[in-house]
């Protein structure tokens, strides 16, 4: 067994690689950059190394300094984790050359899996179900449209080496064909560097649905089941969930033989992952296979008890895999939400500041599982992904692990940054979610418009009323309280108060009595039991009987109330201060229509225009980048430059003005 080695990778997975090799008794050596010389990731590892400047092609992605920073620690070998030269054949091969282990597959089978026209030939050969399609890359529009004609639209048209949503298409005629083609090569050169593209069917409401396989160096390969990853924002996974709620028993076994068969075709070791893309009729299809530990793998440690990145140790240290397929049991159920520094109202666009707050919710050994890289405190930079934590819940079936997932998303406190909490909540409390309907356009068919928490109705608007009318009159009682006061002069708390939401208005009557408070609207009574303490983010208790987790936080002077899934900023006021509400003029917002705003903090890399200057609406005016996303700004309608007011290498604010206009 090694005594020491490095995990080249930073965040939650090398928090979560280090906390299994501590566990075996092994040394481990975190490498940062200097943005992330606090990171949580570094406190925990026995050494760190500084690899270089925060962004990725001169740190983490720098293979001649992880090779050092092996030779300077004595690190024996490299657990890559995922991301960044996870599923790189030449760092493979490099730390190979250099007699460092490489905890994870052979240099071969990672070239033969990361090309998708390769692997797709590979598959073929070894019996797996292949989409019908191109049988290689293509090498222009006229062939494109031929072969989508020959195998019916719609169709996919896909960069060779893409991955994560670049460099694909979808068509469903000849003239989409056609300027996909044209799309995709541009985009997949600019990403990553190949052109080449292939052209397949694309299948309608399709679920993504992946096996986990195992391999050690004697020839022994198993499946571990698969997981339903099939919910998904702009290719992107959100939530995933093992096991799949759509398939049944045959189908999951052929699926698994035929993820066996592909991973003994390409000689693999190590963990890894066969994504298939199945169809309604449940007829599946291979889509490609991650050389590498998966984000999601958490689901599967959940349901049979393995540590994938203990197996994975073991195998690079030469061991057996220890187990058969008939070995291999899965027990409950569990699913992931990922977490992100992400605002839904802006079109997921990433948040980036300082924690002020971070509070998950507590962990338990067989029912929540917190994977997190940061703690209060820590800043989300603009040079790496936004993930804050990846939250999974287990229960005994799939109704168990959603119930502990939506009362684990309401206790999940994060502060500072704007993130996708509500998103998450409000998505796994959707009816389809909860029948299990899954299919890869869910998210975009629920929320067609973009997200927006939705203000609370009925039940839910009366507990946010009452929890912002206790949360008022606990404050009040505290000040009435306060020693020393004139005679004469007290202070006396109203029972009677009104809550004042953005569309809505509540008056209430309340009898508070410790953590009794009564709580009564047109003659009805209901009553909320709490043990709250000011300044506590959290208001648990009951509300008539059931159990309710409410967050509130003060921003200015009102209550911003949180709870499944809804957020709504509530006012609250004595009656006779809601009557003269009413005489208050209301502040008109400022104009900013002769301003470019920056829509996400991050680094201003390119000003397109000078002053002085007209555009025409379409126009690029500036080119902002954060967390592996570029974002270019146009102008909305033809303008003329008046001012530029940030400068290219300046790194902006979210809505901090970069032009204005005439």
């Amino acid at each position: 067994m090694f005594q020491k080695i490095l995990i080249a990778n930073r965040g939650e997975i090398a928090c979560r690689i280090i906390r299994t090799a501590r566990r075996m008794g092994i040394a481990t050596v975190a490498v940062f950059s200097e943005a992330d010389r606090d990171a949580r990731h570094v406190a925990l590892a026995d050494e760190s190394f500084l690899l270089g400047p925060p962004p990725p092609r001169s740190s983490y992605l720098d293979v001649d300094r992880i090779v050092a920073a092996c030779r300077a620690t004595g690190a024996e070998a490299v657990h890559p984790g995922y991301g960044f030269l996870a599923e790189n054949e030449a760092f493979v091969r490099r730390l190979e050359a250099k007699g460092i282990t490489f905890i994870g597959p052979p240099a071969d089978a990672v070239a033969a899996m990361g090309d998708k026209i390769a692997s797709k030939r590979l598959a073929r050969a070894a019996g797996v179900h292949v989409i019908p399609g191109s049988d290689g890359e293509i090498e222009s529009a006229r062939r494109a449209v031929a072969i989508a004609r020959e195998i019916g639209y719609p169709v996919m048209i896909k960069a060779t080496a893409g991955g994560g949503g670049k460099g694909l298409r979808i068509a469903r005629d000849d003239a989409e064909a056609a300027e996909g083609f044209d799309a995709c090569r541009a985009e997949a050169l600019g990403a990553f560097g190949d052109d080449r593209v292939f052209v397949e069917k694309f299948i309608e409401r399709p679920r993504h649905i992946e096996i986990q396989v195992i391999a050690d160096a004697f020839g022994r390969t198993i499946h571990l089941g698969e997981r339903e990853c099939s919910l998904q924002r702009r290719h992107q996974k959100v939530v995933e969930e093992a096991p799949s709620p759509f398939l049944d028993d045959a189908t999951r076994a052929a699926m698994g033989a035929q993820a066996v068969a592909l991973a003994r075709a390409a000689g693999y070791r190590s963990a890894g992952t066969v994504e298939f893309v199945v169809a309604a009729d449940r007829s599946f299809y291979f889509l490609e296979m991650n050389t590498r530990l998966q984000v999601e793998h958490p689901v599967t440690e959940m349901t049979t008890g393995l540590d994938l990145v203990e197996m994975m140790i073991r195998i690079a240290a030469g061991e057996p895999l220890g187990i058969d397929q008939a070995d291999v049991r899965r027990d409950g159920w569990a699913i992931e939400c990922r977490v992100n520094a992400e605002d839904p109202s802006r079109d997921f666009l990433p948040s980036t500041g300082r924690l002020v707050r971070l509070r998950p919710p507590e962990e338990t050994a067989d029912a929540v599982r917190i994977d997190s890289g940061v703690v209060e405190g820590d800043d989300i930079s603009i040079h790496y992904d936004p993930m804050i934590a990846k939250l999974i819940t287990r229960g005994r079936d799939r109704g168990e692990a959603a119930s502990r997932m939506r009362a684990a998303l309401d206790a999940f406190v994060a502060r500072g940054v704007a993130t996708n909490l509500a998103f998450l909540a409000a998505l796994t409390r959707d009816l389809r979610f909860l029948s299990g309907d899954l299919h890869a356009g869910l998210i975009a068919e629920a929320f067609p418009d973009g997200f927006r928490a939705p203000a609370p109705s009925g039940e839910d608007a009366l507990i946010s009323a009452a929890v912002a009318a206790y949360v008022r009159r606990r404050h009040i009682r505290r000040a009435v309280g306060t020693s020393g006061r004139l005679d004469g002069h007290a202070r006396r708390v109203s029972r009677d108060w009104v809550v004042i939401f953005p569309e809505a208005r509540y008056e209430l009557s309340l009898s508070l009595d410790d953590g009794d408070c009564e709580v009564v609207r047109d003659d009805a009574v209901h009553r909320l039991r709490t043990d709250w303490k000011l300044g506590d983010p959290l208001l648990r208790g009951t509300w008539d009987g059931e159990e309710v987790c409410v967050q509130v936080e003060r921003i200015g002077i009102k209550y911003r109330v949180a709870h499944r899934g809804t957020t709504v900023d509530a006012l609250v006021m004595t009656p006779r201060a809601a009557e003269l509400l009413a005489f208050m003029p209301c502040k008109p917002p400022p104009d900013l229509s002769r301003f470019l705003l920056s829509p996400m903090p991050g680094l201003l890399v390119e000003v397109a225009t000078v002053p002085g200057r007209a555009v025409r609406a379409g126009e690029v005016l500036a080119v902002v980048e954060a967390m592996k996303m570029r974002n270019v700004l146009k102008a909305d309608h033809d303008r003329v430059v008046a001012e530029v007011l940030a400068e290219p290498g300046e790194s902006v604010a979210v809505d901090q003005p970069i032009l204005r206009f005439e």
